[in-house]
């Protein structure tokens, strides 16, 4: 377990999930999650935006977020919040979805949730997970509150091929540098078009969305034990430094810290 500015990455007895608490007034910027990201507000309230619009959660209320989501996140007030929180790598939840129920799609559809017995489900899984020593537990505990929360995805428009693929690029190579005016000319549109299409696309205007993908590689760096210099040009930060802000901001930990979780 490690901590640092009221954060602790708790021991995670599955693979696939990682387990956070918290107690701060931190504010967090506009970031993203590459995981599904569910917890409980367990003191004080907070106000974020998120892909699913304004949220407001009091003690008491499940806060959710998707893969790639873009939201942020502040307290009501100077006293802060405490929360709960596990991130659930992509394949584990829609796995038990589907082991839930055959070929049915998973998202939440809702930021907040106010429902006791899905509080006392989280409540339990995190206690499974956090504990350790056993699996048996704790996937029964996953599936218990998979099924209390599924609910079949909503259709989604189609957007268009070439400002997906641009995605895509910076997806694949969150070091790469491109310009607006190159990534337009090889999607065929404007600057101005490519702007708007891009940012409805992922919620974030292209630079913003570029500098997620490179924070969440240099945490996948970190976490695999590269040196904090190396992560940062690697993932096409400035410098260490850059990299670090960044890293607080959307994670409220340093990487130093992290490293050391």
């Amino acid at each position: 377990m490690s901590s640092a500015r009221g954060f602790q990455l708790l021991h995670s007895g599955m693979a696939g999930v990682q387990a956070v608490a918290a107690d701060s007034a931190h504010t967090f910027g506009r970031h993203t999650h590459d995981q599904f990201g569910i917890g409980l507000i367990e003191r004080g309230a907070q106000k974020s935006a998120s892909g699913r619009g304004v949220v407001e959660a009091m003690a008491g209320d499940l806060i959710t977020v998707n893969p790639g989501e873009v939201h942020d996140g502040k307290p009501f007030d100077a006293s802060g919040r405490r929360w709960r929180m596990l991130y659930l790598d992509a394949a584990l939840l829609l796995n038990a979805a589907v082991d839930i129920a055959p070929a049915t799609a998973f998202e939440f559809t809702a930021p907040v949730l106010r429902d006791a017995p899905l509080v006392a489900r989280f409540g339990a899984l995190f206690g499974a997970i956090t504990a350790g020593g056993n699996a048996l537990h704790a996937e029964a505990a996953l599936l218990a509150l998979v099924a209390g929360l599924l609910r079949p995805a909503g259709g989604r428009a189609a957007v268009g091929a070439a400002v997906a693929a641009a995605r895509e690029r910076m997806d694949d190579d969150p070091a790469c540098a491109p310009t607006l005016a190159a990534l337009a000319a090889e999607a065929g549109l404007s600057r101005y078009q490519f702007l708007r299409a891009f940012t409805r696309l992922t919620g974030l205007p292209p630079h913003a969305y570029l500098m997620q993908r490179r924070v969440q590689h240099a945490r996948r760096l970190v976490g695999d034990g590269w040196a904090l210099a190396d992560a940062a040009t690697a993932s096409g930060f400035a410098d260490q430094s850059h990299m670090t802000r960044c890293f607080v901001r959307s994670f409220g930990l340093t990487p130093g810290a992290f490293a050391r979780r």
